[in-house]
């Protein structure tokens, strides 16, 4: 029988990421709106925005952590193009946004020693061959194929190479090893359900000293520089941010962090993430025709979960087009380059209730149309 019940909050996608509960526009504290992101109230708000950050996150001693033009995307370029060049480079794909940073740094930066360690959507690349004396590029949480490291037991303590994390799908939603991360970047628009357009850039000690005593052989670009006179751009990680931000887009970010610390910080906001992912396996496990994409269970993200089914890609659009058409479900088809399925973003900003009614509406979907 079709469902009785629908999702309150229908909105299950990948990015932009739903709204926090609760949310409304005239909650903002908007008094940055129109004044210089330069003046004393603009530098206050972008500050707040990096020191709410750290704390939040745990941050250890001596991490900085800055607000970056073009989110994740810049912030992951930013520090390529800043960092990478002095040892050999090991850069981790397993689905299209790792292979996106494995192609820029051979095709773009153009550098010659350097291992693509790859595996297919669904699964993780040998974990055990990666070599941290050199510089290691990879995605925490692979967003497009649902596939997450499950931990940093990998990464070596005493690494001579850098580290470099995008986890803009995980920040906020799964523990990070941070003392194994030299670079971290994600967007306000994944699990704090903000707004597009900038990146959050967190470096460690190690990375600053890599920025203060290495130059590329490249030209960099004026958005992409953290150091003049050989030191440290130290405004970047206040709140003078490199270019003009939207105070608008800040006012939304640092309601969201409000959000976060009101809940009960980072833990609770992973709890609320796991506990979507759990109500998703549960189903799962009591049916035979659908399938999670990642084949090891603590490999499988709580953020960006995928699906596979047991019916025809044409069929699978299908339903996509259908629990749209009944509203209960907005942008949940797989990414363009991943198997046929679906993703449901299960982040903290997403209440499990509305998870749990969703389901039922996938198989009265897969019912109407598997046949």
């Amino acid at each position: 029988m079709k469902p009785a019940v629908k999702p309150a909050n229908p909105n299950f996608s990948s990015g932009p990421c739903s709204k926090r509960p609760g949310y409304t526009l005239d909650q903002l504290d908007v008094a940055t709106l129109g004044r210089s992101h330069r003046s004393s109230v603009g530098k206050q708000a972008l500050g707040r925005a990096c020191a709410d950050t750290a704390k939040l996150l745990g941050l250890p001693e001596g991490y900085r952590v800055g607000v970056v033009p073009a989110s994740d995307t810049g912030a992951v370029e930013m520090a390529m193009w800043s960092l990478l060049g002095e040892r050999p480079v090991d850069v981790l794909s397993w689905e299209s946004f790792g292979a996106g940073w494995a192609t820029d740094i051979v095709k773009q930066l153009k550098l010659d020693n350097v291992r693509s360690i790859t595996a297919d959507y669904g699964q993780l690349p040998d974990l055990a061959s990666v070599n941290c004396d050199h510089d290691v590029v990879f995605t925490w949480n692979g967003t497009t194929s649902g596939v997450r490291v499950p931990d940093g037991d990998w990464i070596s303590d005493d690494r001579a190479g850098l580290t470099i994390c995008d986890a803009t799908s995980a920040v906020f939603a799964m523990q990070l090893p941070w003392e194994k991360l030299d670079v971290v970047t994600y967007s306000w628009q994944k699990v704090l359900g903000g707004e597009g357009a900038h990146g959050m850039l967190i470096l460690s000690p190690r990375a600053v000293e890599r920025l203060e005593s290495y130059t590329p052989a490249w030209p960099l670009p004026k958005i992409f520089r953290m150091t003049k006179g050989g030191k440290l751009i130290e405004g970047i990680f206040r709140g003078e941010t490199i270019n003009t931000p939207s105070m608008l887009c800040v006012a939304d970010y640092l309601d969201a962090l409000d959000w976060v610390a009101e809940i009960g910080g980072q833990d609770a906001a992973i709890a609320r993430s796991q506990a979507n992912l759990a109500a998703i396996e549960t189903f799962v496990d009591s049916r035979d025709w659908i399938h999670f994409l990642a084949a090891e269970p603590t490999q499988r993200s709580n953020t960006s979960v995928c699906l596979t089914l047991d019916m025809s890609e044409e069929a699978v659009k299908q339903l996509v087009k259908l629990l749209d058409s009944e509203a209960v479900a907005y942008d949940i088809g797989a990414y363009r380059d991943a198997p046929a399925g679906l993703r449901l973003w299960c982040g903290a900003t997403v209440e499990t209730a509305d998870i749990e009614a969703l389901l039922p509406w996938i198989e009265w979907g897969y019912q109407q149309l598997a046949g």
